[in-house]
Parts: C-alpha cells; sequence; structure tokens
C-alpha cells in the first residue's frame, strides 16, 4: 500500500492572516510535500519496507553515524514531518490548555523562556532542518533542533510541536527573516490544542 498526501485541514488561503501566504501553502504542501510522498513511495517500492509504517520505516533506515542520509530515510521521514506540521497549526485563535502550560512552566521556567528556547533552536540550525518541542522517553519535556529531514522519532521522542526552517517554508513570506517566522509561528500560528492532546 502506497503512503498518500494529506489534505490540509483547512483551505490554502486559511492562515494567510496569520503569516502564512496561500503561495506558501500551494508550494509547501502541494509541492513539497508531495513530492516526498511521491518520492518515497518510489524508494520504498519492491524493499523489505513496502507495506510497512511511516515510523518503522524511519527507525529502521536512520543512520546516527552518517553524515547524509539515505533516499528512503530522507523522504519518508519528511512525509512524516509534514503530515505534523499542518496539524500544528490552526487558522483560529488557539488558546493553551491549562495542562501544557504548566507543563511549559515547570519545564522551562514560562511559556516565554520556552518560545525563547524554541526560537534560538530553529534560529541556530544551521542549513535545512526542523525545531522541536519534545517529550523524551523519561517524561520531561526539551526543546531541540535536527538537520535536514530528523525528527524526534529516530531518537524515541515524541513530537509535541515542531517547524520547518527549511527555506521553502518561509522564504515567499518572509524572505531571509528566519527569526521573524519563528516569532510568527509561535505567536499566530500553532495549534496548541493539537500540541496539548500529543503529551
Amino acid at each position: 500500500m502506497s503512503f498518500q498526501l494529506p489534505d490540509l485541514p483547512y483551505s490554502h488561503d486559511a492562515l494567510a492572516p496569520h503569516g502564512m501566504s496561500a503561495e506558501t501553502l500551494e508550494y509547501h504542501h502541494d509541492l513539497h510535500h508531495n513530492a516526498y510522498v511521491t518520492n518515497g513511495n518510489k524508494a520504498i517500492e519492491g524493499t523489505k519496507w513496502d507495506g510497512k509504517s511511516l515510523e518503522e520505516i524511519i527507525k529502521g533506515t536512520y543512520d546516527a553515524n552518517a553524515v547524509a542520509q539515505n533516499g528512503i530515510f530522507n523522504n519518508i521521514s519528511q512525509l512524516w514531518n509534514h503530515n505534523q506540521f499542518w496539524e500544528m497549526m490552526s487558522p483560529g485563535e488557539s488558546k493553551m490548555p491549562g495542562e501544557l502550560e504548566k507543563a511549559l512552566n515547570d519545564s522551562f521556567g514560562s511559556v516565554d523562556k520556552f518560545k525563547e528556547e524554541f526560537s534560538a533552536a530553529g534560529a541556530g540550525q544551521f542549513g535545512s532542518g526542523w525545531a522541536w518541542l519534545v517529550k523524551k522517553p523519561d517524561g520531561s519535556l526539551a526543546v531541540t533542533k535536527t538537520e535536514n529531514g530528523v525528527n524526534p522519532v529516530c531518537f524515541d521522542q515524541t513530537a509535541l510541536l515542531g517547524c520547518d526552517v527549511w527555506e521553502h517554508s518561509y522564504y515567499i513570506d518572509f524572505r531571509n527573516k528566519r527569526p521573524a517566522y519563528l516569532e510568527n509561528f509561535l505567536n499566530k500560528l500553532v495549534n496548541w490544542e493539537n500540541v496539548a492532546s500529543r503529551m
């Protein structure tokens, strides 16, 4: 069974009032995400990974010692990353649930401190990659960053929030201002109910 490109959970122009244009979603979802689906399906066809879940393929093909990951991992992990990314954003106002606010306060000192740390991780990721809020296997929360398509699945962590800092995610709307994109993401786009549901 091949993987499919999921529909966006909102219209292409739904995030535009909050800083992410329809043009960005047309390129990012319809072209980039779709390419990961297409290339990922081609890469696993006829291999032992055909018919496995995204998570099984990611864990089975990730090489912690490799400078560059293999084609199967790159496409399948980016497919997974983007499946999560669209769900982590919302066109409507999203109030942070109390349980999540408490967890962030306990882990980082305050919600603002968490946002500072998350933004710093995303801005400091050299080249392409992702910034994450994760729950570790021991239950603690942490902010991490990963290169290219590497994600929390590789480390047995639960992804609570992820922000794509590949240039195609922000260049149309923010040009080279990645910190401004991250600030906008945290303050105007995050679906905090979705984040809390992942805990």
